[in-house]
């Protein structure tokens, strides 16, 4: 059984599925609705461990009643929360979702980790005892930055989910193993964020295009990998499970081989509505 650590954001969210997106003053009835914690790093933690897995989420969560939520829903899926506001009382993080049925598509609001912001001074040292592989979203970056700092230091492999630029990940991404980006992310002034990302020394570098193939460096070898074509039911959450199955796969195969393989994880979550139902189907572990 691997350990991944993954740094980040913890949301909850609240999902509905809808005919279509409600224009001003328009009243809308839900066809489902799941209440569910959420965010890049907490999805990828999800997906890391139902595939057979040891997940640790580090986030900021505090104290407030809806935290509870929260923590009960991640320990159904066995996930280790820890906690780098333990006594902040103000509400987590809440984002509304709607999933478009006739397409897939999702609409987000969220207030993501602004005001949340924990100190960096964690014990980097001791989060990283037995962990395989570290991943990070950005969300809380001076303590990303500071255990990135720690696992380069042990050689633990470091995964970035560049969803968006923020920030800080100036001084996060060179010390990156492996970059996995958005098809919107882009560094500052950089047109081309494949060859942005290779000036900075990394490894490997993907950019995922939803449903078009996925474009990759691995140390100067260039390529294109297809992604599977399904029927789609929701999107939501794709990119975060592929970034968990990846951490997966990456310990066990080469660069190239565990983007396919987290494409697929990927593509099957597509066909479900929300970000748990594919797990029903999760593959077998390697």
């Amino acid at each position: 059984m691997a350990t991944g650590l993954f740094v980040g954001l913890i949301t909850l969210d609240c999902i509905y599925r809808v005919d279509h997106v409600p224009s001003s003053d328009e009243k809308l009835v839900a066809e489902e609705s799941l209440l569910v914690a959420g965010g890049p790093a907490t999805n990828a933690a999800i997906a890391f461990a139902a595939l057979g897995n040891r997940a640790i989420l580090l986030g900021a969560l505090g104290q407030h009643p809806l935290a509870d939520l929260i923590r009960a829903d991640l320990a159904t899926y066995g996930i280790e929360v820890v906690d780098l506001t333990p006594e902040l009382r103000s509400p987590p993080p809440l984002s509304t979702i709607l999933v478009t049925a006739a397409t897939g598509d999702r609409a987000v609001v969220s207030r993501n980790a602004v005001g949340r912001q924990a100190d960096p001074a964690v014990m980097a040292e001791a989060l990283l005892a037995d962990v395989d592989i570290v991943l990070i979203d950005g969300h809380q970056m001076a303590v990303s930055h500071a255990m990135a700092i720690a696992a380069q230091s042990q050689t633990i492999p470091i995964v970035i989910d560049a969803g968006s630029w923020k920030p800080g990940f100036d001084r996060v991404l060179p010390l990156a193993t492996s970059v996995i980006a958005a098809a919107n992310f882009q560094l500052p002034r950089q047109p081309d964020t494949l060859t942005a990302l290779s000036a900075l020394g990394i490894p490997e570098i993907a950019t995922t295009h939803g449903p078009s193939p996925i474009r990759f460096c691995d140390r100067s070898t260039l390529g294109t990998l297809p992604v599977p074509q399904v029927a789609v039911q929701d999107t939501l959450g794709a990119g975060d499970i592929f970034h968990g199955a990846f951490c997966y796969y990456r310990l066990h195969t080469p660069f190239p081989d565990a983007l396919t393989q987290a494409a697929h994880v990927a593509a099957e979550s597509c066909r479900h509505f929300g970000t748990r139902a594919w797990i029903e189907n999760a593959p077998q572990r390697l």
